[in-house]
């Protein structure tokens, strides 16, 4: 007896920042939404119906200036102001026109930054983010959790008990989930640490876990996995997955970044996992450069082993799936389908 095969498709959407400057810098300033708008239509054209909208802190609330940055900065989504009815009536007609939705609101940052004054300034724009995405009725916000770098990692996981659980709060008290995406931001200082956000890998996914757990908001706490950090880490998807099911974690998968990455051969052979270490530009006299463009040398401790490429590409070397060089995307998709058990890759 024949069965028809009916493919089950996973719903893709496009990240804004992967497009800074969509809208010139100049227009978002006096026209905060617009870059919104464009950003709405560029997507409609391109054929997705998704986008998750991201935000940053605006240049004046920064503490790392945009010379230092490796990724654009992605402040399409400004809430110095709130979104008030206004503002949210405009942002939906413009989804509505387009049909398009939005499948979370993105804040990328280090949440456990160790000055606290910068830290209170981050998680409130974070809190901000929150509103917004119940005002424009979006479920999820996606970020990072951080490293305070004055800290060991048993003493992050503390900070993180003590002073991160009151997002995860905030987020259980508007009906969302907090999504970790999995970057361990080797370049985000200019200190020879490599893991500078301790939501990086499934065993601190599981400790963080735990801890929220135990404070009531593990509902809260989700991952936004991103494949192109397995590999830049040395590890496959397949694996991760089947370790967080045998584990009983599966479930921690909430939403997928679709990024590739491209390991080196020759620099991860001059360098080794853990990049380029010495006469990387970044530091001057034993501190960071006091040309902080220079600092954005501290990249070199991921760009000289790895670089990130579009999916599927894969400059077409077959032998770089089998050598986990390159994200396998078609066993990405049968992996999440197998064994986190995904059926539309909005949510598990």
């Amino acid at each position: 007896m024949a069965i028809e095969f009916k493919p089950e498709y996973m719903q893709m959407g496009v990240l804004t920042a992967a497009l800074q400057e969509l809208t010139p810098r100049e227009k978002r300033k006096k026209d905060p939404d617009l870059a919104i708008e464009d950003w709405i239509k560029f997507a409609h054209d391109l054929g997705v119906r998704r986008i998750q909208l991201s935000s940053a802190l605006p240049e004046e609330l920064a503490d790392v200036p945009p010379e230092a940055m490796l990724d654009p900065v992605a402040d399409h989504l400004n809430v110095l102001k709130p979104l008030d009815p206004a503002r949210v009536r405009r942002i939906q007609s413009a989804l509505e026109a387009s049909d398009m939705s939005f499948s979370d609101l993105g804040y990328f940052d280090n949440m456990l930054v160790g000055d606290e004054r910068l830290r209170r300034v981050k998680h409130d724009w974070m809190v901000k983010i929150m509103d917004a995405a119940v005002a424009l009725g979006v479920k999820a916000v996606c970020g990072f959790v951080g490293r305070n770098v004055s800290l060991d990692m048993d003493q992050n996981l503390e900070d993180y008990e003590r002073s991160f659980f009151p997002l995860l709060e905030a987020a259980k008290d508007r009906g969302l989930e907090y999504r970790v995406e999995q970057c361990p931001m080797p370049g985000w200082n200019t200190t020879d640490l490599w893991h500078n956000q301790i939501g990086y890998t499934p065993g601190m996914w599981i400790r963080l876990h735990r801890i929220a757990e135990k404070h009531g908001v593990g509902d809260q706490l989700r991952i936004h996995y991103d494949p192109s950090h397995a590999i830049l880490m040395g590890q496959n998807t397949r694996d991760v997955f089947q370790f967080l099911k045998d584990a009983g974690y599966a479930f921690l998968i909430g939403g997928f970044h679709v990024k590739g990455q491209v390991i080196n051969p020759k620099g991860l052979a001059e360098w080794g996992y853990g990049g380029q270490t010495v006469e990387r530009g970044d530091r001057k006299d034993g501190k960071p450069h006091p040309d902080v463009r220079k600092q954005s040398g501290a990249w070199l401790k991921q760009v000289v082993i790895a670089t990130h490429e579009l999916p599927g590409t894969a400059r077409h070397d077959p032998l770089a799936y089998l050598q986990n060089r390159t994200v396998d995307w078609l066993d990405h998709q049968l992996a999440a389908r197998e064994l986190l058990q995904f059926k539309s890759g909005v949510s598990n």
